[in-house]
């Protein structure tokens, strides 16, 4: 089940103006004037994690220049500066505070009740109050499109996907792949092997942490060493570890998560991207941020899904000639049959 925290809080107006921030940003070029501001906490992995800390300042940053907003990232590089940061956000006296990740649902949670009149905004964790906004992704949907193309282009008829931690943000990846292979499988007469994941037992293979490289480099070794060529981390920083690996043996790829790797990832790394299961962070950042400033906020959560827009398959850059038209019609069918909602990906970590 997702992990959900519960508080109740005064009921929130239905929105928060973004004020009192200091120093006031300058007017926007289309003269409206920037009269608010927004903090961002990061979880411990960082600004630069090439995952949704770094998607959700870049959307941030849209909105400076959509809104006028003046927008601050907050960095916690260890468990110990969580709270802290999003103590220090809120006495920064904006009216809108971005936090990222389940390592910040508690510290969210507390200052969201010792300030009822303010905004919160979590992402990728859901945290039930009146003045908090959940931001997640039904990345099962996208991730069941990549686990389709996983079975496609596999030569060896072995994929592979590891977390790196079971939490039900990234198992909901692992869902949605290992049940797109079993389509695949279901469709062709194959039978394309998904290591890393039992979605019955909600069993697999995890590094325990989303910093650690090695680990990642080590675990994608054993599963090439078991046939796999086409991996899915799921795991922030660690995934860079089955990259490097994928990069040093012939014929596997990577299927990066969150952003488009092929565009966040070193260069070196881009011969072994296949694709990229999207979280459109960005888009939620702007459109929170919107409405604040309209004064239309809730606690509805977001839900990005195929059909908004909040998931998606990244194109595949240099390994489009990996997949056939055939496939490719295929895919685009599957994604028709999830929006219209003829076919239902379903997971115990759906939002």
């Amino acid at each position: 089940m997702r992990r959900s925290v519960r508080f109740g809080v005064a009921l929130v107006a239905a929105s928060v103006a973004l004020a009192g921030c200091a120093p006031a940003p300058e007017a926007g070029d289309d003269g409206t004037a920037a009269d608010g501001c927004v903090r961002m906490v990061t979880n411990s992995g960082g600004l630069e994690d090439r995952s949704f800390n770094q998607s959700s300042w870049e959307g941030l940053q849209q909105a400076e220049s959509e809104y006028g907003v003046e927008a601050e990232a907050l960095v916690s590089t260890s468990e110990t500066d969580l709270a802290p940061n999003v103590q220090q956000a809120v006495d920064s006296g904006c009216g809108l505070i971005v936090t990222v990740g389940y390592e910040l649902a508690d510290a969210t949670l507390d200052q969201a009740g010792r300030n009822p009149d303010l905004a919160f905004a979590i992402v990728d964790e859901s945290v039930e109050a009146d003045n908090v906004k959940p931001v997640v992704f039904d990345t099962a949907q996208a991730s069941f499109l990549a686990g389709y193309l996983a079975a496609g282009v596999t030569k060896t008829g072995v994929v592979a996907t590891f977390g790196g931690g079971n939490q039900p943000p990234v198992t909901l990846f692992m869902d949605g792949f290992v049940d797109g292979v079993a389509r695949y499988n279901e469709v062709h007469g194959t039978d394309v092997r998904a290591l890393g994941w039992n979605k019955d037992s909600q069993e697999g293979s995890f590094t325990g942490d989303f910093e650690d490289i090695n680990k990642g480099k080590v675990l994608t070794e054993g599963f090439i060493d078991q046939g796999a060529d086409v991996i899915l981390p799921v795991a922030g920083q660690v995934g860079e570890g089955a990259a490097a690996a994928a990069v040093e043996r012939d014929g596997v790829s990577i299927i990066w998560v969150d952003s488009d790797g092929y565009e966040t990832l070193p260069a070196e790394f881009r011969p072994v991207l296949l694709t990229s299961v999207l979280k459109n962070t960005q888009q939620a950042m702007v459109e929170i941020v919107g409405e604040v400033r309209a004064e239309t906020f809730d606690n509805e959560p977001y839900v990005g899904t195929l059909e908004n827009g909040g998931v998606d398959l990244a194109p595949y850059h240099d390994l489009e000639p990996l997949v056939p038209p055939e496939l490719q019609g295929e895919l685009e069918g599957i994604r028709q049959a999830i929006i219209a909602g003829e076919l239902v990906i379903e997971s115990p970590s759906t939002p």
